[in-house]
């Protein structure tokens, strides 16, 4: 067991008794910034030559309209053209629950159980005097064909040009969720490090955060959680099945949460005990291709070229090329905000230059196949100068946190 206080030493009763709701939580995202976003969408879609773009529930609906919905079989969807205040489209059933989720003025149409949504959607157009339709690619495909029914086989135009031009570059309010989200992540991080014991399982750790995270104010908990030991850590989403913590085994956890809406998404690796030469040699050798994905970052320069900042600190020490094992499995990070994975991604091949207010996650994962990996994951914000943290990386195998 580590003697630095932060790996194992800690009890359950004593764990709770330091979570605590959120003292200094971020504010909501104000009526003024929504109105921006539908003013952003409305150029967008002038720049697409599109006159209406269709948003389905999901993320990018609570991201123009508050409405917090997932997708079903029900259409639920807004509306927004070049003129006029957006259009929600809604079951009758709902109007109640909608009308206390919708953060913005628009005209709601509702449909009942036997009629066909996406014909008020087609009324819509033609009121509006709109003919081109873009429609949110996260729609489903069964929603795009009724579409293409009722508006005569007209052809429907991508919409994620419009989407990612809204959503991939954050406010600072936006920022200031994710940072809340981010630390209430780190905290958890630390508390559930110091419940490290021989003997201790995988769904004891995995209880224990989900309960951490909603006690200090996630929206719902966990969103996700992938908690390894030893050999497992080899496979960088884990394996199904209960694990026991050994003494010096490597332990990886990898988990999250939304506050209003916005996520985290943190991994730790650390050492319960003694690290073997060849497992510190490739923590340190993690911790040094995080940092030149770090160091890469400044605006204007390409998603792609931090991916391979990344690898070349990686295939320098003998390990790759490419994704061959041992060396680096996937791409060094994603998007981040209300979606968990979102544009841009940190891989070859994406040119998208980078700009001020995009989030990534930086984890160029290294993985000794049959052995271990070593995954350290925290995400970074883009500023006029390079890069800035939202949680401190890890120090040493021994000391994950700073």
């Amino acid at each position: 067991m580590s003697l630095n206080g932060q790996i194992g030493g800690l009890d359950l009763a004593q764990a709770r008794a330091s979570l605590a709701p959120w003292s200094t939580p971020a504010r909501p995202i104000g009526a003024g910034e929504y109105q921006q976003r539908l003013e952003r969408a409305r150029s967008l879609l002038r720049n697409l030559g599109a006159d209406a773009v269709l948003i389905t529930a999901g993320t990018s609906l609570r991201y123009f309209s508050g409405v917090p919905w997932g997708a079903s079989e029900r259409l639920v969807a807004l509306l927004i053209t070049q003129r006029g205040a957006p259009i929600v489209i809604c079951p009758a059933f709902e109007a109640g629950s909608l009308e206390r989720v919708l953060l913005v003025p628009a005209d709601v149409r509702l449909w009942e159980e036997h009629e066909d949504p996406q014909q008020l959607v087609a009324d819509a157009l033609r009121e509006r005097g709109a003919g081109n339709l873009a429609l949110d690619p996260a729609a489903p495909f069964v929603v795009a064909e009724r579409l293409r029914a009722v508006l005569g086989g007209k052809p429907l135009m991508d919409a994620s040009a419009i989407v990612d031009g809204c959503r991939i570059c954050k406010s600072p309010a936006e920022l200031a969720l994710m940072k809340q989200a981010t630390a209430m992540t780190l905290q958890v991080h630390r508390l559930a490090a110091g419940l490290m014991r021989e003997g201790i399982s995988r769904s004891e750790l995995v209880r224990f955060i989900d309960e951490a995270h909603r006690t200090m104010g996630a929206d719902n908990g966990s969103t996700f959680c992938i908690v390894q030991f030893g050999q497992v850590t080899a496979y960088p989403h884990g394996v199904p099945g209960e694990q026991y913590l050994a003494q010096d085994e490597l332990v990886l956890i990898d988990t999250g949460c939304t506050v209003q809406g916005y996520h985290s998404d943190i991994t730790r690796t650390y050492i319960y005990g003694n690290p073997t030469a060849e497992q510190a040699r490739i923590w340190e050798l993690e911790q040094a291709a995080q940092q030149a994905a770090f160091d890469a970052v400044r605006p204007g320069v390409t998603c792609e070229s931090v991916d391979s900042a990344a690898r070349a600190v990686v295939e320098k020490a003998g390990l790759g090329p490419d994704y061959r094992l041992p060396g680096i499995p996937h791409r060094t990070g994603h998007g981040c905000g209300m979606s968990i994975h979102e544009t841009p991604y940190l891989v070859r091949g994406d040119q998208t230059a980078l700009a001020p207010g995009m989030c990534a996650s930086n984890e160029p994962m290294i993985v000794v196949p049959d052995r271990f990996g070593v995954r350290l994951e925290d995400h970074f914000y883009v500023t006029e100068e390079g890069a800035a943290w939202f949680t401190p990386p890890s120090p040493a195998i021994d000391r994950p946190f700073a």
